[in-house]
Parts: C-alpha cells; sequence; structure tokens
C-alpha cells in the first residue's frame, strides 16, 4: 500500500475477505486520515453524527451528560477499534453521546455517505461494516449485563484480565464512569486488588 495510514484498517478488513485492488483504491480514496489532540470532542451529543471513526493511534470513548450535567462514559475504545454514537450514525438522528479522544489520536474516518456508498459496491465493505455495527451492538450488551450481574470489583477485575491497555492509558475517573463505580469506590477496589 502507498499510504502506511491504511494498514491497520487492512488487516481489519481483510479479516472479512480479501480486498481487491478496486477496494483497497476505495479505503484511499474515501477513509481520511488525520491527527488529533487529546480531550478533542468530535462529535457532539444532540447534532447529526457525520462519521464513523478507526483508531489507528490513540484511546477514545463515548460519553453523554446525565441529567445532572455529569459526565458518563458509555464505551472506551483503542487502536483498531471503531467509534461513533452509532445507532445514531446509522439512523442519521441526533446522537446521545459525544465522541471525545482520551489521547493525542492518529485516526481515519468515513462519512455516512460515502460508507453508504462502500456497501453498494463491494459485499466486503458489506460485511465489514456489518461486523462493526454487530460488535457494537454485542459491546453494549455485555456492558448493560456486566452492569446488572457484576459487582464493582468483579466489573473491574474483568477489565483488568480483558483490557489492561484501558487501564494502563485511561485516566482514572473515565474507568470509573464507564464500569458504574464512583472514583472513589474504584480507589478503593483498586487497593484491595493490589493488597
Amino acid at each position: 500500500m502507498k499510504n502506511i495510514n491504511f494498514d491497520k484498517l487492512l488487516i481489519e478488513i481483510s479479516k472479512v475477505g480479501e480486498p481487491s485492488v478496486e477496494d483497497i483504491d476505495n479505503i484511499q480514496k474515501y477513509f481520511i486520515p488525520f491527527s488529533t489532540t487529546r480531550n478533542s470532542v468530535l462529535e457532539e451529543q444532540g447534532k447529526i453524527p457525520k462519521y464513523l471513526y478507526f483508531i489507528n493511534s490513540g484511546f477514545m470513548r463515548l460519553f453523554y451528560y446525565d441529567d445532572n450535567e455529569e459526565e458518563q462514559t458509555s464505551f472506551l475504545c483503542a487502536q483498531t477499534g471503531f467509534i461513533a454514537s452509532f445507532s445514531s450514525l446509522i439512523n442519521q438522528t441526533k446522537a446521545t453521546e459525544n465522541v471525545e479522544c482520551i489521547t493525542d489520536c492518529e485516526l481515519l474516518k468515513i462519512s455516512h455517505l460515502d460508507a453508504k456508498q462502500l456497501v453498494e459496491k463491494s459485499e466486503i465493505f458489506k460485511n465489514f461494516f456489518l461486523l462493526i455495527f454487530e460488535k457494537s451492538i454485542s459491546s453494549a450488551s455485555i456492558r448493560a449485563n456486566d452492569l446488572a450481574l457484576l459487582n464493582g470489583e468483579q466489573r473491574y477485575q474483568k477489565m483488568i484480565d480483558h483490557q489492561p491497555h484501558f487501564i494502563q492509558n485511561i485516566p482514572l475517573q473515565y474507568i470509573a464512569s464507564y464500569l458504574g463505580i464512583k472514583p472513589q469506590s474504584l480507589s478503593r477496589i483498586r487497593k484491595h486488588i493490589i493488597n
């Protein structure tokens, strides 16, 4: 590939099938590479989302403001993941969440319209975008089950076991919010686990 920015995305797409030369050209045509700094909000709650984002490097989150105007983190995402206010992007309705970079990020973005065009042009992209949205639904479902069935310590331990890179790179208050725990409670849980 001419541009190293697309290599990680190409690896992810190759998991659903072998992209053709035309598919590779379309990746470079429709996905826009860009860099952004930590704490940048790329899509805002209350506005119709424009893009689906692929993370080449960095960490991002979805969050919303609750009734008390406090931030609640609903999704965390790292390198080679996709992030958007998914259902709002698909339906082109006002987003219920903000898309924010937690760290400096190298990203590729594709507009809703361009993603639709790719799906119409290529079976691989059709299957690939379907997989992305299935993963987002699955992730939300697993999180809802964890919040309902596991206590705070079990939820944190599960993150240590399955997503240690989150704990090493994401501020404590975002992890606490995502796990449905007060930051003070998470501090106690961490001390207990370390001891």
